[in-house]
């Protein structure tokens, strides 16, 4: 019934706010005569639609990549943060050999968008609704939106603008950029307001809570892990993180339970208007195939290492790939013909350039030939986290309605991510033993997570290939404890890395930050141009926004760190 309401909810929300992307002024807040005004749409349609919007900046819209991007690779139009992550963390493929004409000026307009003139031009409209009618833990829950979202704009942008954006009525076409740490601060002392709002007494709680279902003491938690989050963030530049982290662990007020992430369900109840499935899904269960490749390093990673997700992460479509079982084949898979590049070979990469065993049909890092009709050939998304269909050594094309349908989650805080948090933070102070014990922590909440999101969900019903006990502890104990026991310092925190990408799948604003901050996993598959340019630290403003705002000045190249990286002008591997 909850899925069914909610999904009454978006329709009815979709058709009301389907004339307000049309402005091309990013900041321009001003009123839409074809848009709902304040008095009209009422605090928990604003509401809805801010959580919504929230989400579709880290997943992006579905629709939007299947009319204008369908299987262009690379980055697209529309994709949101965590696409954007994974590309350049070879957790998915990046289609391009050079990363300064893969992510242009014109690639971040829909996020910038969705930012301002989405979700934070309604919650500016909804707020004062909400505090005449006292609803305190409406504007709590828009509260913690905010800051998490202006973090994460940070972290892909730095600068940004924020406090001149909208001050009540008063309207600023050419907001100034503040400085990014500025802004983390800001949103330190929001969570504390938003903390304070979900301890009130409200007239009335939200109608719709797509989180937590109104329980606000989980939201109270979620609010202290956003803050650890920060905390762990800014550790290279600010040096009072490591206490107001271990104050916060200290107090067990955060996420520690895997009942307990902050998280979305994706309903999967229709992929019309508005299509509710998880986007990942609706990009690549198509009636062409998968839409998308999936990251040879990552396959290679978890396949050779028998990590017992790689069946939850990754469906395969067929059992061989050419040039690994069958064949090579110049139509389906052009590099199977041809050698590894010497850089490949110096890194110590060889045929996985091109091609994987096993039937895992992805693509290398910067690999940017055509698109061959290979979309029911492809290795795609399985069943976690995007409701895809669970691997179980069918080979069977997907179609529209594979598997789980789309009912798949985004996951945002985790208590395995806060285990991660704790390791990093324990390696940072030289403490290699704890450490230990936090990522061994994060990779079993990891793994029953996986699991547990199989059952109930359509797919295989032949339990015959989920991992046993026995081989999840064998991963565990053996293939990562050993190599970590057996590593010096840079070769733990390799580990700590890879298992840091593998259990944050799905999220790609994780591991992309966690490798600006670290340097780590050196691991890493290079791209395949010899020369790919310099990676990308921070990314370009939107030409929209440039255009349009005379504060906003374009940056002179994407080498321009965020204020919390303070690492050497480049990544190990390019």
């Amino acid at each position: 019934m909850r899925n069914i309401n909610r999904y009454m909810t978006l329709t009815v929300l979709g058709g009301l706010l389907a004339f307000t992307s049309c402005e091309t002024t990013e900041l321009d807040i001003t009123a839409n005569p074809n848009a709902l005004t304040p008095d009209q749409a009422g605090v928990d349609f604003f509401l809805n639609s801010i959580q919504e919007d929230f989400v579709r900046q880290y997943e992006g819209d579905a629709d939007f990549d299947l009319n204008d991007n369908f299987q262009s690779g690379g980055n697209t139009t529309g994709d949101g943060f965590n696409e954007l992550g994974m590309e350049m963390t070879r957790v998915v493929n990046m289609n391009g050999r050079n990363y300064q004409s893969v992510y242009q000026d014109s690639d971040m307009n829909d996020e910038w968008i969705n930012a301002y003139r989405g979700v934070l031009a309604d919650i500016r409209a909804m707020t004062p609704l909400a505090e005449a009618a006292e609803q305190t833990r409406h504007i709590g829950i828009a509260q913690f939106i905010e800051a998490y979202l202006m973090i994460s704009m940070v972290d892909f942008f730095g600068d940004v603008p924020y406090s001149e954006i909208v001050q009540g009525a008063e309207q600023n076409f050419n907001p100034a950029l503040d400085s990014g740490a500025s802004i983390y601060d800001a949103m330190l002392l929001l969570l504390d307001d938003a903390i304070a709002n979900f301890n009130s007494s409200p007239s009335s709680d939200p109608a719709n809570d797509f989180f937590y279902g109104n329980d606000y003491d989980k939201w109270v938690n979620a609010a202290n892990t956003l803050k650890l989050k920060i905390y762990v963030q800014r550790r290279l530049v600010d040096t009072n993180a490591k206490a107001s982290f271990d104050a916060i662990i200290a107090s067990g007020d955060y996420i520690q339970d895997t009942a307990d992430d902050f998280l979305y369900n994706w309903p999967a109840a229709s992929a019309t208007q508005p299509d509710t499935r998880h986007p990942r899904y609706g990009i690549n269960y198509q009636a062409a195939g998968a839409g998308e490749y999936m990251s040879n390093w990552l396959m290679q990673l978890m396949d050779t290492t028998d990590d017992p997700r790689i069946r939850y992460y990754f469906y395969r479509q067929t059992a061989a790939v050419p040039g690994a079982g069958i064949a090579p084949n110049e139509e389906l898979l052009n590099c199977s013909l041809e050698t590894p590049p010497q850089h490949y070979l110096d890194a110590g990469f060889g045929g996985d350039f091109c091609y994987l065993p096993n039937g895992f049909w992805g693509r290398a890092h910067g690999e940017a030939d055509g698109i061959p009709p290979d979309g029911l050939l492809r290795t795609t998304y399985g069943t976690y986290p995007v409701g895809g269909r669970f691997d179980d050594d069918s080979f069977q094309a997907i179609s529209p309605s594979s598997g789980g349908g789309g009912n798949g989650i985004t996951n945002l805080l985790t208590a395995f991510g806060v285990d991660f948090m704790k390791a990093e933070m324990a390696m940072a102070d030289g403490n290699d033993s704890d450490a230990r014990m936090y990522m061994m922590d994060g990779i079993s909440k990891s793994i029953a997570k996986v699991q547990a999101f199989l059952s109930g969900r359509a797919g295989s019903s032949d339990t015959s290939f989920e991992p046993s006990e026995a081989a999840i502890n064998l991963y565990m104990n053996t293939t990562v404890g050993v190599r970590f026991d057996a590593a010096d310092m840079d070769g733990k925190w390799d580990v700590i890395a890879e298992q840091f990408f593998i259990a944050h799948f799905g999220n790609g604003v994780e591991p992309y930050n966690f490798y600006r901050r670290t340097g780590f996993p050196t691991t890493l598959q290079p791209n395949l141009e010899p020369d790919p340019g310099t990676f990308i630290r921070s990314m370009y403003y939107p030409a929209n926004a440039v255009n349009t705002n005379s504060s906003i000045t374009q940056k002179t190249d994407q080498t321009q760190p965020v204020f919390w990286d303070t690492n050497p002008s480049a990544p190990v591997a390019n």
